[in-house]
């Protein structure tokens, strides 16, 4: 009787061992997370995934001009020109929002500037010298019996940093597809600073830029 229940028992211990390693096994010797631990954990990762991302999409953009704090800047990649300017703490007084496409996407190594207001009366004084040079023009031509005209006698002055397209199509050779070019190139790179610079726009080369150089005002 004391063997039988000695072999008994040793029967219990075994299969009882037995279940105990096959419980490990199956369950990988893993411990899950208490509840809410997972989703913390998880919320956790993903935030930081986000912040890495959202710098990562940031794009350095050149304000200069009538602002608070010209420089470069840092915004997203998906901003606009007033986001720009805003963050260089907003525009002066004296700048001419008329001459700045506010709502205009930005994009990386862009550079933004804003112009100042034309004092009253500026462009007058540019049309009032063009005639002066027509009439004197006329008035040598008439005298030395050639009667050929200054070359900006045939067409208007027209600056170059505030005309819009339509205006710049006075310029001698310019089209209407020429004119966009010339103020998206302004868009992207600022204002003229003189009137060579004109000739960095795609199809305006010496011959052409000669005819209307007379034409160009800044």
């Amino acid at each position: 009787m004391f063997k039988r229940s000695m072999a008994v028992l040793l029967l219990i211990a075994l299969v009882a061992a037995g279940m105990t390693v096959y419980e490990l096994h199956a369950g990988g010797g893993g411990q899950p997370l208490p509840a809410g631990e997972a989703g913390k954990e998880e919320k956790l990762l993903t935030g930081a995934v986000g912040e890495a991302g959202s710098d990562a999409r940031q794009i350095a953009v050149y304000v200069t001009g009538e602002v608070q704090k010209p420089g470069v800047v840092y915004v997203a990649f998906d901003s606009r020109v007033a986001d720009a300017v805003n963050a260089c703490g907003g525009v002066l007084p004296t700048a001419d929002l008329n001459k700045v496409n506010m709502a205009q996407p930005v994009k990386d190594g862009l550079h933004i500037k804003v112009p100042e207001k034309q004092p009253a009366g500026a462009g007058s004084a540019a049309s009032g010298a063009a005639a002066l040079r027509r009439s004197t023009a006329e008035a040598d031509g008439a005298g030395s019996g050639r009667g050929q005209p200054d070359s900006a006698a045939s067409g208007d002055v027209v600056n170059i940093n505030t005309a819009d397209a339509a205006e710049l199509t006075k310029l001698k050779g310019i089209g209407p597809a020429m004119a966009q070019r010339i103020v998206e190139y302004r868009e992207e790179n600022g204002a003229f600073q003189s009137p060579e610079e004109l000739q960095r726009v795609r199809g305006i080369g010496k011959a052409k830029f000669a005819k209307m150089k007379d034409q160009i005002a800044l």
